[in-house]
């Protein structure tokens, strides 16, 4: 699991201040995230659009490595290579569900590139469900979460959702944010940066948000 940390924290641009005197809690890393919904057929559901912002530190060393390269170089377009293929290596962070079961992903993104706003990253990709899904009296939901928690990967409020056009009068998204009880906050604020939570406590899922969407 340590050796997964090392590599998630290389390929999404990790710098953390080495020199400080303080340990870091978990989590080291933080990613806002964006989605769209994606509707290519009549109340069909067929992929998410999604836009994850990496905070500054977390940006740095990408932004490093781009240094003065134009937004469509291959200076880019390779460090977008690099992260997308972590973020593939862990079935895009992203688990999806309908009626308690798998809903399946394409196993590459239809398009994806990584950009910069400021002093940070933005990776923008679209995640293709593996088979159409259709929504019509059906309720669908999707977490995104680094496992490990060593990344805290978050929507800041339903407005950070949105359904394809078209859709509001019979589809609505909610947001849920967990609430860890306290003995697990303590437990996650005590990790080292090195320090990695065992698999069987999956302590990123305690944290993360879970979005629902329902149709009528």
């Amino acid at each position: 699991m340590l050796h997964y940390n090392i590599k998630l924290s290389r390929a999404l641009g990790i710098m953390m201040a080495l020199i400080a005197p303080v340990a870091w809690a978990h989590p080291h890393s933080f990613i806002s995230i964006n989605t769209t919904l994606i509707s290519n057929q009549p109340d069909t559901l067929n992929g998410l659009r999604m836009v994850w912002k990496m905070d500054e530190i977390t940006s740095a060393d990408l932004l490093y490595d781009a240094g003065k390269a134009k937004p469509d170089s291959v200076v880019w377009k390779k460090l977008a290579a690099e992260v997308m293929a972590n973020v593939l290596g862990q079935h895009y962070f992203t688990e999806f569900w309908h009626n308690g079961k798998p809903v399946k992903f394409e196993n590459l993104p239809t398009e994806y590139h990584l950009t910069r706003e400021g002093h940070q990253a933005v990776l923008t990709f679209v995640l293709p469900l593996a088979e159409p899904q259709k929504v019509k009296g059906q309720s669908y939901t999707f977490s995104t979460f680094d496992p490990t928690y060593f990344v805290d990967m978050f929507y800041d409020d339903e407005k950070s959702l949105k359904l394809p056009d078209g859709w509001q009068d019979n589809c609505k998204l909610s947001l849920k944010t967990p609430k860890p009880d306290a003995s697990m906050q303590a437990y996650a604020l005590s990790l080292d940066k090195a320090d990695a939570p065992p698999e069987d406590l999956d302590l990123g899922r305690q944290f993360a948000q879970t979005v629902t969407l329902t149709c009528q």
